[in-house]
């Protein structure tokens, strides 16, 4: 699900962001918590892009990235769709605690195999190298004999269980807390890993996928009160967080900007497109043409939110940044034939 730029101060955010009570935030908080939130969001995309090369590069078939076809690309922004009215109708016909209960339970269990994959590689830099570095095998089979056949074959090795339960630790405090911190680690590792884990078969495809998502970002946000009362109800780390009041409170703080995981993800596939080409030509220019527009769109955003106190469609801003930027290159370059092929 896709959610959209919020302010801690906008009408309703109190209930979005479980604020107790209306709190003004100074300049510097409010200067801090919107850099950190660009910061975060650029991070999973930069870092995603490297490790989705490696990604590519290997032979392991469950390693391969997804592909998303133009077929796909045009089905997302209905599925999306549909996804977004159906929660919408669980939280107006069934108990919201119990759903976030379930939520809470099913998240629990995503967010500790993202984290935990996220932090893989950093441990095997880390990694004492005078600590045996044991393998292990889960298997389970069905049948016997010439009938017998694996229903999980899985390796892993002692790095992959000390990840393993840090990221037990860190579930085990957002499940209790539903601390801002332990929400924006398991929102950095879905995004990372979206970010690694989708790529485009073309830019072309990349266009209809933002396209799409442009319209059902700004129909939902200012066409109906659905994403909001959806975004009020939901609690899960589908969005990274920051506090405008963490000079005054510190770690308590509780009024939040926010930043939906969708306007990370969705563009940093684009994004990734730029990459892929930057690297078949031997430059980077897409690539941080593309990466300069994602900071102007989302600067832009949370410029417009400020100054207008409310909650903005952040694709409406970075889908025309994100397309428009490298667009403009490609014809200036006489590549435009090319880049879309």
């Amino acid at each position: 699900m896709d959610m959209s730029l919020s302010d801690g101060s906008s009408t309703g955010s109190d209930a979005v962001n479980g604020t107790a009570g209306r709190f003004v935030s100074g300049a510097e908080g409010t200067a801090l918590a919107y850099g950190s939130l660009l910061l975060m969001a650029l991070l999973p995309i930069f870092f995603g892009a490297l490790r989705s090369v490696g990604c590519s590069k290997s032979k392991s078939a469950s390693d391969m990235p997804e592909t998303i076809t133009s077929r796909d690309a045009a089905r997302f922004p209905i599925i999306a769709s549909c996804t977004l009215f159906g929660l919408y109708l669980f939280f107006k016909i069934f108990s919201q605690e119990y759903i976030n209960l379930l939520l809470s339970m099913y998240f629990f269990v995503l967010g500790i195999l993202a984290l935990s994959h996220t932090m893989s590689p950093f441990m095997c830099r880390v990694f004492p190298a005078n600590v045996p570095n044991k393998q292990y095998q889960l298997l389970f089979t069905q049948g016997s004999g010439e009938s017998k056949e694996e229903i999980v074959n899985y390796e892993f090795d002692t790095k992959d269980l000390i990840c393993l339960g840090i990221s037990s630790v860190v579930g085990v405090w957002y499940v209790l807390k539903k601390h801002w911190i332990a929400n924006n680690l398991f929102g950095l590792a879905f995004a990372l890993n979206g970010v690694e884990l989708l790529h485009l078969n073309n830019v072309s495809t990349g266009c209809i996928l933002l396209g799409g998502l442009f319209v059902y970002d700004v129909f939902w946000v200012f066409g109906t009160n659905v994403m909001v009362t959806v975004a009020k109800s939901f609690e899960a780390p589908i969005k990274l967080v920051f506090p405008q009041d963490l000079l005054e409170k510190g770690l308590d703080a509780s009024n939040f900007a926010m930043l939906g995981l969708g306007d990370i993800v969705i563009p940093a596939v684009v994004i990734f497109s730029s990459f892929t080409l930057s690297l078949k030509k031997n430059t980077r220019t897409y690539f941080y043409t593309s990466f300069l527009a994602y900071i102007f769109g989302l600067g832009l955003t949370i410029f417009i939110m400020h100054t207008f106190k409310h909650a903005q469609p952040a694709l409406l801003y970075l889908v025309p940044a994100c397309i428009g930027f490298p667009v403009l290159l490609a014809l200036f370059k006489g590549e435009l034939t090319e880049m879309f092929r």
